[in-house]
Order: structure tokens, then C-alpha cells, then sequence
């Protein structure tokens, strides 16, 4: 389905709708630009729909419980109060108006276009990617991932519903990736391209890009805990459910749990401790036999490839999860969906292993004496981690936090000045 000026189209008007989109830009953006209010209100709308039940049919149908649960965290960055913060922080109250400047003026305006390709890892963040633009006053053109389930289109139907004036700034495409000829008539009219994926993504976005486009990426990145010492039990408890309820699936989940020693006996033994707790967390958030069955097949099949592959690593099965104690010290993906790495890694040797992943690292989930937290902080901050925070709160949204260490608001604008 396409989402053209707040109209659900058949895929099969791609190509009409194609040939006209750039004069339908040219109309919008050569008009009075977008209030920021129109979009908060409209979300604060939107808001008091979804509570009422509108989505319910497609959250039934395709939501996980960890999604729910997932949705559920993310809905106070809907609220009037959290967007507005967010445009404060982001455009460091540049967005308000004009500010004096000893030549004139300067102004925060809209990059102008942006194409959003999204990735699949969770579903409505792509969505989340396109709102982010409308915030800051952008035509928004977005490429749906393959397999997308309707739920980031019903979403901005949804909001455009609420309020048309909206409309004209939102594109909604399912084109398929292999679709290179209708994406390249897409990127040829942005002004910027904000890809979210993995980096063949990434370099098929840089190769489409006109020259003088601005490009964006939100690129994969990996997420890890790292522990010293015995924290209390409910830190243990709060970092399995984490990894369960994300699944590894987002940027923010723990791929892998570093331990601060060198010791086998001492990774073994976490690995026996930690497999009961991790069970625990799976029974919470695999509610349904299919769910936990899917869950322990990904280990076994994670078991056997471990075992053909002859690689020493150890793997403790449970119930719809697992523990994988690694021979390696190397930050990789785990086998996902409650399936967890675990390695030795002393302090000593941190910032050496971590830089090899250089440009990839996101969050530390840090689990260690309340004395050492300061030290260990410095150190993962100069390896370039750009969150810390604790074992259960690796995912959790933030009011103002950056992402991957940046606005992204910043980026999706232009300053202007005049004399």
C-alpha cells in the first residue's frame, strides 16, 4: 500500500504516483512551512486514539508481548510535554524563532526532503523515523521495510486522519529493495536520506544519493553488559528480562555479557548462576508454548552450530533461552531471542577490544560495585560507548538522550542566515 497525501493507494499506483511527486513537493514546501504545534497536537491526538482502541485489530494480529511492552515505554515520547522538551534540547531553543546576530539574523529551517529507508528490527519504529521529520518541518518520503506488517502505515494514516495539514508532508512506500529505479526517483528529490539498517543498507543509500544530498545513517550498532563484581540478584533479574523482552533485535540489547576476569572457572560459574535467573525472565515474557518452543529451538539450533563448528565455546541450554560461554573476547550478535554470549573480559584489555568495533558501539548496560561505576563510566566513555546505563535500562527511552551520540533533530535541519 502507498500513503500519499493522506490517501491509501494500491501499490499498483507506484508509478502515477511517482510521475507527480515532485510537483506535489515543489507546491507544499513553496507554501507557509509546517507549525511544529500541528504535529505535537496532532500526536497528542493520535495518543488518546490509540488508547481508545483503533489499532487494536493490527496489535492483536502482529504485536508481540515484547513489542507491547516495548510500545508501551515509548509512548510518553508521544506526549505534548516529552516532544516539546525534545525540540528544545535537540535545537537548543533555536527552533522557537529568530535569533539576533551581529550581521542580522539566523534561523532553523527545514533540511527541506527527506527519504527515510527503515529497517525491520522492531515494528513502528519506522513511523517513529518519519514523525521525527515532520517535527522539524520536512516533506518525508518512507521506504517500508520488506515484511513490514501495516503497523507504522496505519499509524501515520492515523495521524493524518487527525490532522490533514499534515498530509502533504508524509509518503508512505512499500517499494521493495531490489525496486532500484523507483528508489533512485525517490532519493533524486531529498534533500537528505536517513537510512536505519545494517551496511549493505548503508551502502546502497550512498550509492543512490544525488550529489549535495545529505546523508543520515543510523546504522546497526552493538550493545553489551559488562559486570564486576557480585551485584544483588534483582540487577541479574532486570538485565535477563531486558534480554528477553528486546530479543537482541535493537541496538540497544545486550549481544553480550562481559565479565571482568579472565578466569574459565569464573565464567562457568556465572553461566550456571545466570541460566536459572535468565529462565525465570523467559517464562515472564514467553507466555505461549509457541513462543517459548520458537525461543529454544533458536538455542538448540545455536548448540549444534557451536558444536559442528568445533569453535570451544560452551553452551548452557534452559528453557526458551540459553548461555553460550565464548573462548573469544570479540563483541559480536548473539543468536538473538533470549539466546545470550557470554566472555571474559578484564578491565585491562577493554578499550583495545572495544575499539575494534569502532563506529559500532551503543550502549553499556553496567552491573558493578557502586565504587567502581565512575572509573568503569570513563573507560567505556573513551572507547566510545554513547550510552551507559543500568542492566535494565539498556533500552529504555530517555527524556532529551541523544542517539548513537547525536540530535537527531540537529540533522534533519538547516541554519540560515541572513543579513
Amino acid at each position: 500500500m502507498i500513503l500519499a497525501n493522506g490517501a491509501l493507494l494500491p501499490d499498483s499506483d507506484l508509478p502515477k504516483v511517482l510521475s507527480g511527486l515532485e510537483a506535489e513537493i515543489n507546491h507544499t514546501r513553496s507554501a507557509s512551512p509546517l507549525e511544529t504545534e500541528a504535529v505535537v497536537d496532532a500526536c497528542a491526538t493520535l495518543l488518546d486514539r490509540l488508547d481508545q482502541g483503533e489499532l487494536d485489530h493490527l496489535l492483536s494480529r502482529f504485536a508481540t508481548p515484547q513489542l507491547l511492552d516495548t510500545l508501551g515505554r515509548y509512548r510518553h515520547t508521544l506526549q505534548p510535554e516529552s516532544l516539546r522538551y525534545k525540540l528544545a534540547v535537540e535545537l537548543d531553543g533555536l527552533w522557537t524563532g529568530e535569533r539576533p546576530r551581529p550581521f542580522g539574523r539566523s534561523v532553523v529551517l527545514p533540511l527541506g526532503t527527506l527519504l527515510h529507508i527503515a529497517a525491520g528490527n522492531m515494528e513502528g519504529l519506522p513511523a517513529f523515523s518519519a514523525l521525527e521529520g515532520l517535527l522539524t518541518g520536512n516533506v518525508n518520503l518512507l521506504k517500508l521495510p520488506s515484511g513490514d506488517t501495516g503497523l507504522s502505515l496505519a499509524l501515520l494514516k492515523l495521524l493524518t486522519d487527525t490532522k490533514p495539514d499534515l498530509a502533504p508532508y508524509l509518503y508512505v512506500f512499500s517499494i521493495p529493495s531490489a525496486d532500484r529505479t523507483s528508489l533512485e526517483v525517490l532519493a533524486s528529490l531529498a534533500d537528505g536520506i536517513v537510512t536505519w539498517g545494517g551496511d549493505e543498507a548503508v551502502r546502497a543509500a550512498r550509492s543512490m544519493a544525488p550529489a549535495g544530498c545529505k546523508l543520515i545513517e543510523w546504522s546497526h550498532r552493538l550493545s553489551f553488559a559488562y559486570v564486576s563484581g557480585r551485584p544483588p540478584e534483582e540487577e541479574w533479574y532486570a538485565l535477563a528480562r531486558h534480554i528477553l523482552s528486546t530479543g537482541g533485535l535493537l541496538c540497544s540489547s545486550c549481544q553480550v555479557i562481559y565479565l571482568d576476569t579472565d578466569s574459565l572457572d569464573d565464567g562457568r560459574a556465572f553461566c550456571h548462576s545466570f541460566l536459572p535467573i535468565l529462565e525465570r525472565a523467559a517464562a515472564a515474557c514467553h507466555p505461549t508454548p509457541g513462543q517459548a518452543a520458537q525461543a529454544t529451538l533458536h538455542g538448540y539450533e545455536h548448540f549444534l552450530e557451536q558444536t559442528v563448528r568445533n569453535t570451544g565455546a560452551q553452551v548452557f541450554l534452559g528453557r526458551g533461552c540459553s548461555v553460550t560461554l565464548c573462548p573469544d573476547q570479540e563483541l559480536e550478535l548473539s543468536p538473538l531471542h533470549g539466546n545470550i554470549l557470554v566472555k571474559r573480559l578484564p578491565r585491562s584489555q577493554l578499550f583495545s577490544v572495544l575499539r575494534r568495533q569502532k563506529g559500532r558501539l551503543q550502549t553499556a548496560g553496567l552491573l558493578c560495585p557502586p565504587e567502581e561505576r565512575e572509573e568503569l563510566t570513563a573507560l567505556l566513555v573513551r572507547a566510545g560507548l554513547t550510552r551507559i546505563t543500568a542492566a535494565g535500562t539498556m533500552s529504555a527511552p530517555f527524556q532529551g538522550a541523544g542517539h548513537d551520540g547525536e540530535h537527531p533533530l540537529r540533522r534533519y535541519v538547516r541554519i540560515v542566515d541572513i543579513e
